[in-house]
């Protein structure tokens, strides 16, 4: 089964609501930013030899709702000129470094 890729998890994230469900902020292009959210419970092990692939995307389109790429008050009310090309970045540098941070638990 070697490059048998199974999907453990498959959940969106809005952005907008990164601080607070509460209040929707625009997101500030070109500058690195925390998000922190916990992910459901998914029961799985993964054995010595696993590896785990994480994607991050601004749209999962045509399996969700679309995306404009742009701060709109509702993303259903937006407008054919809302809707831009996004481009999500990795960084390496010492100071502003991208990173996952998952727990690991023991049985």
């Amino acid at each position: 089964m070697g490059g048998y890729q199974l999907m453990i998890a498959a959940d969106i994230f809005r952005g907008r609501y990164r601080e607070s469900f509460s209040e929707a902020k625009p997101i500030k292009p070109d500058t690195p930013l925390l998000y922190r959210f916990a992910l459901p419970t998914a029961n799985h092990v993964f054995r010595p030899g696993h590896r785990i692939m994480v994607q991050i995307q601004s749209s999962w389109f045509p399996l969700y709702d679309r995306n404009p790429q742009t701060f709109v008050a509702n993303i259903f009310w937006a407008k054919a000129g809302d809707y831009r090309k996004a481009t999500q970045r990795v960084y390496h540098s010492a100071r502003e470094s991208s990173f996952i941070e998952l727990p690991v638990g023991g049985r």
